[in-house]
């Protein structure tokens, strides 16, 4: 394990506790007190731009980007990346709220660490002795698409209940909310676990690691807030994972 890998690790239970007591201030959580803001589709695409940029310019670089075993799983990423920086602020409603720039400056900060960490995972030359055919790749693989399904489809339905503006809220309602309140959250944490399965290299397991310590506060706190806003809001709906929490 390498330094930069251990300390995203070491990151996983700092940023669980912080976020255990200061809910993040963006979205429907948003507060003032955080300093300046950027525009919230701006926000975004700045914010996943260098998960995009730094895993492709040094996997590219590399004489491996020619193997399977390397450029397939960039192919996996980058899909879910320009959808993040591209197409996701893209479709987003127009919205009064802002994004605190502090939380922006965090979120790059962790995408270059994390997109340089698992760079060097794909260009291990341990990598060249394992094929795509190996079960762990294909199962990791069926595991980060169904992730992407469940987290685009959970998109989509809170899009198309903000019919002008992206803080209109309403209850979401259709399959993937029928046991959950964060579908787009599990849909993530399910996808980083499948993309760490299928590399099997342990740049993935510092990332599905810190993406469940990131996502599991905001879930709760997401879960707390439509409890409190919508008496009417499903009393059998779970925080996260459908039957156990």
């Amino acid at each position: 394990m390498t330094g930069p890998v251990a300390i995203q690790f070491l990151l996983c239970p700092i940023v669980l506790v912080v976020l255990m007591f200061i809910t993040a201030p963006y979205g429907r959580h948003f507060t003032n007190g955080w300093g300046p803001r950027l525009d919230n589709r701006l926000a975004w695409f700045c914010m996943e731009l260098p998960a995009v940029a730094v895993i492709a310019w040094i996997v590219l670089q590399h004489p491996s980007a020619q193997q399977p075993i390397v450029w397939i799983p960039l192919v996996f990423w980058q899909f879910h990346y320009l959808y993040r920086t591209f197409l996701f602020p893209a479709l987003m409603r127009s919205s009064r709220k802002t994004f605190p720039g502090v939380v922006v400056l965090a979120a790059i900060a962790f995408n270059v660490l994390n997109g340089y960490n698992n760079a060097h995972a794909l260009i291990d030359p341990h990598r060249a002795e394992h094929s795509i055919m190996e079960l762990n790749f294909m199962l990791g693989a069926m595991l980060f698409w169904s992730g992407f399904a469940l987290h685009i489809s959970a998109d989509r339905i809170i899009r198309q209940l903000r019919p002008t503006r992206s803080d209109q809220y309403g209850i979401p309602r259709g399959l993937p909310f029928r046991w959950t309140s964060n579908p787009n959250y599990l849909g993530e944490i399910l996808q980083w676990t499948g993309w760490a399965i299928l590399i099997s290299a342990w740049a993935g397991w510092a990332f599905a690691l810190f993406t469940f310590c990131n996502l599991l506060p905001r879930a709760i706190s997401n879960h707390a807030w439509y409890e409190a806003r919508f008496p009417d809001y499903p009393k059998k709906r779970y925080v996260l994972i459908p039957g156990l929490f």
